[in-house]
Formats: structure tokens, C-alpha cells, sequence
């Protein structure tokens, strides 16, 4: 029997229009992991000369993040991954305080909702959204000055729709540590001032998949939840130190680009939103304006999202449905479910920094075309 070679198999070029999902390996950080690789392989905790190498680059991609998101070195820590740092970061502050509950919107990311689920609390308590996706922050303030509350989690922006949370005019009380998972936001728009507690995920920027941060500003308790040494340094257990330095890397050129980039997919995106909205029966959600600049989410009556997902990957097309009936869950999206939004037929598109306008405007044509087709077929 024969082997296929890779070389074998051809298919056409994929348009990927999924980087909310994960952005593909930013340059500075491919170049990084590769040099970090040959010095970075031993245990920063060790004396010997490798251990003292792997060391040095640790700290050094610690303070390349804190200099980042405006913070201290010895206040960021490595996880495994956002989750991982949205988990330790809010179940961390609640041991701490030895209050359980835990507030937070409804439209959290499924970390946050599954940390609260974890350890439950008569004082937990989901706070609800308007149509934007934007929360209660009455509603928030009240809730959060309840007996027993421990923490607060509000994300700067929503993973689905892209719609910017007013963190900053969150009127919360004193004692009360605030989370915000910042996944969605950093290097695409400009974060929140006020947090006690910032995680965050590498592959959303450009870094290596599996490295997520941990913030906690000095002053704030917290601690480790889970078993382990307390403090940020190596929190996850053997840190992976290549990787980290790559995460940073890619962050640092990524701010840097940000303003530049955030106006280029800004724009692309508004195309797209442009050419969803002429769609009939279509509705285009998340704030128009107050929104993350490269994403952008709709949901199309009468069709399936999984269906306009597999019409447009056969164009060529790489795009996400977070709505009913998706293959990971089987659960209509629970962001959409509390905006009151459509929960059927939703497609999510996010640009990345290769994204071209003719990329845009071919997916724009091949979208208008599948709908109708689809719809068509099903003698609509």
C-alpha cells in the first residue's frame, strides 16, 4: 500500500476568516520561538548555567508583557491557556476573600460560566445584557455589593459579537476584586483602566497556542485554587519558557500595530456587516461602533449555521457559528440567547492582519450566493 505525501494532496487557497478563534503565528513570534528554543529548554528554577538562561528569558518575556498591558513583572504569570488563567485568576480571588459568589454578565465567555458552576454559590449571579450585548451595570453594582460575593468577572469584550463592555464606569465596591477576561480585546482594542485581575490567551494575538496570562495587581488576594505553590511565578507547573517569550513577542509587535491595524479591519469589516445586513431576513448584531474592529456576527432566518459554514469552506472560506446545533456543544449560543438575538443560522467572521479588501469582497459575493442558493433548495 502506498503513502500520501503531503505534496500529493492539493486543495485551492483558503481565505481564513476565523482569527477570533486563533490568529495565525505572528512573525516576530515565529522568529522568537525558534531562537528561544535553544536556550530555553531547562528549569528556570535551577543554578546551573541553562537553568539560569531559561531564567532570564522568563523574566524577560514577564516584563515585555507587563510593559504590554500596563502592568508590573512580578505581577504577570503563565498558564496553560486562557481558560486556564480565567479559572486560577477568578476562583483564586474568591478563596482568598473566602466568599464564593461570583458576578458576572451573561455573556461571559464559557470559562467564566463554568468556573462559576465549579464551586456554586447562593450569591452567584448572571446579569443581563441588553441587545448590543452590553451589560447592566446597575444591575452589576447591586448585585456585587450582595453578602457573599467574592469577585466580579466582566470581559472588555464580547468573544461573539465584539461589543465593548463599559468596564471602566462599572460602579463596584470596595473589597469586591474585578476579573476582567481580556481575551477577545488585547492587541485589537484598547483595554479597560480598571481591573484587579486581567487574563488572557496568546493564540488571539499571534502567540503559540497554549500560553495564557494571568495579571493580578499588587495588593489584590488572591490564591492559587488549585493545588500548588501560591504566587504567578511558574503557577501552571513547568513553565513552558519558548513559548512565553514567543507570546510576548508577538504582543509587543501587535500593540504596536494596533491603532494602524484595528482602522484597516475596522473598515473590512464594516463590508461585511454592510453586505449581511442586505440579506433579507438577516440580522446583523453587537454594537455597530463600540465593538472590536475585526469581527463581526449575523444570524440568516431559514438557513442553518452549519450549513452556510460547510457552503463557504467549500468556497474556500474558513469562518465560525457559535448558534443551535453547533458540533461542539449542541447548544444555542448563550451570548445570543441573552441579547434576545437569532440563535439560528449564526455565522461569525473576524479579519485578521493578511485579510486583503478582495479576500473581503469575495467572501462578500460567495456569502450572498450560498444564502440564497440554500434558501432556494429549501423552496424558501
Amino acid at each position: 500500500m502506498g503513502r500520501t505525501r503531503v505534496e500529493d494532496v492539493t486543495r485551492a487557497p483558503e481565505v481564513y476568516l476565523d482569527a477570533a478563534s486563533a490568529q495565525r503565528l505572528h512573525p516576530a513570534a515565529r522568529d522568537t520561538l525558534l531562537a528561544a528554543l535553544e536556550r530555553g529548554y531547562a528549569d528556570p528554577r535551577r543554578l546551573h548555567g541553562a537553568g539560569r538562561d531559561a531564567r532570564l528569558l522568563l523574566d524577560n518575556a514577564r516584563a515585555v508583557v507587563a510593559e504590554c498591558l500596563g502592568a508590573q513583572p512580578d505581577e504577570v504569570g503563565f498558564t496553560a491557556s486562557g481558560t486556564d488563567a480565567v479559572h486560577r485568576g477568578l476562583l483564586g480571588l474568591t478563596t482568598a476573600s473566602g466568599r464564593d459568589g461570583i458576578v458576572h454578565s451573561a455573556v461571559e465567555h464559557s470559562s467564566v460560566l463554568h468556573a462559576v458552576a465549579w464551586r456554586p454559590s447562593p450569591a452567584h449571579a448572571g446579569i443581563g445584557v441588553d441587545a448590543d450585548g452590553r451589560v447592566d451595570l446597575a444591575a452589576l453594582a447591586a448585585a456585587a455589593r450582595r453578602p457573599g460575593v467574592g469577585a466580579v468577572a466582566l470581559q472588555a469584550a464580547n468573544q461573539e459579537v465584539g461589543t465593548l463592555q463599559p468596564v471602566d464606569e462599572a460602579d463596584l465596591p470596595a473589597g469586591v476584586p474585578l476579573l476582567v477576561d481580556a481575551a477577545a480585546a488585547v492587541g485589537h482594542a484598547p483595554l479597560p483602566a480598571r481591573w484587579d485581575a486581567l487574563a488572557a490567551s496568546a493564540h488571539k494575538w499571534g502567540g503559540p497556542a497554549g500560553v495564557g496570562v494571568l495579571v493580578v495587581r499588587r495588593g489584590t488576594r488572591w490564591t492559587n485554587p488549585f493545588p500548588g505553590d501560591d504566587g504567578l511565578d511558574a503557577i501552571g507547573g513547568f513553565p513552558d519558557v519558548p513559548g512565553a517569550l514567543a507570546a510576548a513577542a508577538a504582543l509587543r509587535e501587535t500593540i504596536a500595530e494596533q491603532e494602524r491595524t484595528a482602522a484597516r479591519t475596522f473598515a473590512l469589516v464594516d463590508r461585511i456587516r454592510a453586505a449581511a445586513a442586505a440579506l433579507p431576513d438577516t440580522e446583523v448584531v453587537g454594537d455597530p461602533v463600540r465593538r472590536l474592529p475585526h469581527l463581526v456576527t449575523f444570524s440568516c432566518l431559514y438557513v442553518g449555521g452549519d450549513e452556510i459554514v460547510a457552503a463557504l469552506a467549500r468556497r474556500g472560506f474558513a469562518v465560525a457559528s457559535g448558534s443551535a446545533c453547533t458540533a461542539s456543544t449542541l447548544e444555542p449560543s448563550h451570548v445570543l440567547a441573552a441579547m434576545g438575538a437569532l440563535t439560528h443560522g449564526n455565522v461569525r467572521v473576524s479579519v485578521g492582519r493578511e485579510t486583503t479588501v478582495e479576500d473581503v469582497d469575495a467572501f462578500c459575493a460567495a456569502l450572498t450566493e450560498e444564502v440564497h442558493r440554500i434558501r432556494a433548495e429549501a423552496g424558501l
